[in-house]
C-alpha cells in the first residue's frame, strides 16, 4: 500500500521506524545496519526528511541522532498511518473485547519500528485465554502478520519490567486511557 504512495522503500522503512514508536533515536550507521541499506541511501532520505522537518537531529558526541519531530503538524497523521500500515491499530480493537486489560505493549522489533511480519504483544491483565488465542488467529489473518503474545498479571509485570526492558516498548493500550 505504501509503495504506490511513497516510491522510495528506504524512506518507508524510516517512516515506519521513527513514527510507529516517536520515541525511537538512531543514526545513520544503525539505520543502515539495521534496514539492509547502503548508508548513502540512508543518508538522503533523512536529509531529505531532516529538510522537510519530519525529523529532528541532535548529537551526541560525533555522532548525530535522528527522532521523529512530534511537533510537526503532519505528526499525527503519519503516525497514525504507520500504526495502521503495521496493523497496530487492528489489534486495540481486539484488546477491548479480551477482558480486563491493564496494559498492553509492543516490544521487539516493531517498537523499534522494523516490520519483521511478527508482533510481540505483551498484555498485562486477566483475559479469557482462549478466546485471544481465537482472536489472535482472526487477526494475524487479517494484517498477514504473526503475533506473539505474552500474558502476565501486574506482580509479574513489574517484576520483569527492568529484566525485559518493557519501558523501551510501544504503548498500545493503557486502561485508564481507553484509546
Amino acid at each position: 500500500m505504501l509503495e504506490s504512495l511513497i516510491t522510495s522503500k528506504t524512506r518507508i522503512k524510516l517512516l515506519l521506524k521513527f513514527f510507529a514508536n516517536p520515541e525511537t533515536a538512531a543514526y545513520l550507521r544503525e539505520l543502515a545496519a539495521e534496514l539492509g541499506e547502503s548508508t548513502n541511501a540512508v543518508r538522503v532520505e533523512l536529509n531529505r526528511l531532516s529538510k522537510a522537518g519530519l525529523l529532528r537531529s541532535y548529537s551526541n558526541g560525533r555522532t548525530k541522532v535522528y527522532q521523529a519531530n512530534t511537533a510537526h503538524t503532519l505528526f499525527p497523521e503519519l503516525q497514525g498511518l504507520a500504526r495502521k500500515f503495521l496493523g497496530f491499530d487492528k489489534i486495540e480493537e481486539i484488546l477491548r473485547k479480551l477482558g480486563s486489560v491493564e496494559l498492553a505493549l509492543i516490544t521487539g522489533d516493531y517498537a523499534r519500528g522494523n516490520d519483521t511480519g511478527i508482533i510481540d504483544l505483551v498484555i498485562v491483565g486477566e483475559v479469557d485465554k482462549k478466546y485471544l488465542l481465537d482472536l489472535t488467529e482472526k487477526a494475524e489473518r487479517l494484517i498477514k502478520r504473526k503475533i506473539r503474545s505474552l500474558v502476565l498479571t501486574r506482580d509479574e509485570y513489574e517484576a520483569l519490567k527492568e529484566r525485559l526492558a518493557f519501558h523501551k516498548a510501544l504503548v498500545l493500550w493503557v486502561q485508564d486511557q481507553q484509546s
